[in-house]
């Protein structure tokens, strides 16, 4: 570990800058290359996806411009969750571009776009904004406890990335 890396574990920044938007941000100690393959590679993403106590299956992860993937998510008592998308950019690896729908808020479709940025001592900033179609769609989505969900998969990540 290098004197800028952090030992204490990091968190996500998030933020609602705009109407319809959510920005996020966080730093992983990992290399780029090594964080975009965690989420491009099904058996990596696998391992780290949804909340602490879930279980997901990757059941297709096209990633390509005009890929599909799907997510199915299994917590403790036997609900499902499931995730779609459409990937529009895929530029390894520094770029995500992909369409998102919860299960949970169908009809609710966003675009995520996420740049991995090399900062040059082993670590990578993830930013990644997200757009919903309206604001009232950003406030579910947020209402819907995907911050904690997001914040407890980015944990298992680090620990896979720690492996």
């Amino acid at each position: 570990m290098t004197d800028n890396q952090q030992s204490t574990p990091n968190t996500s920044t998030v933020t609602t800058p705009a109407e319809r938007e959510i920005h996020i941000e966080r730093v992983f100690n990992a290399p780029r290359e090594r964080l975009f393959a965690a989420f491009t590679d099904p058996e990596l993403t696998s391992q780290w996806w949804g909340p602490r106590g879930t279980t997901t299956v990757v059941v297709e992860m096209d990633v390509r411009p005009g890929g599909i993937w799907r997510f199915v998510s299994k917590d403790s008592d036997g609900s499902e969750f499931g995730f779609r998308g459409v990937y529009r950019e895929v530029a390894p690896p520094e770029r995500l571009v992909q369409s998102f729908v919860f299960g949970g808020m169908p009809g609710y479709i966003s675009l995520e776009t996420a740049i991995f940025e090399d900062l040059g001592d082993g670590r990578t900033k993830i930013t990644s904004d997200v757009i919903f179609y309206t604001n009232e769609e950003r406030d579910g989505m947020l209402s819907a406890g995907m911050e904690k969900g997001m914040n407890e998969s980015f944990e298992r990540l680090d620990e896979l990335l720690a492996t």
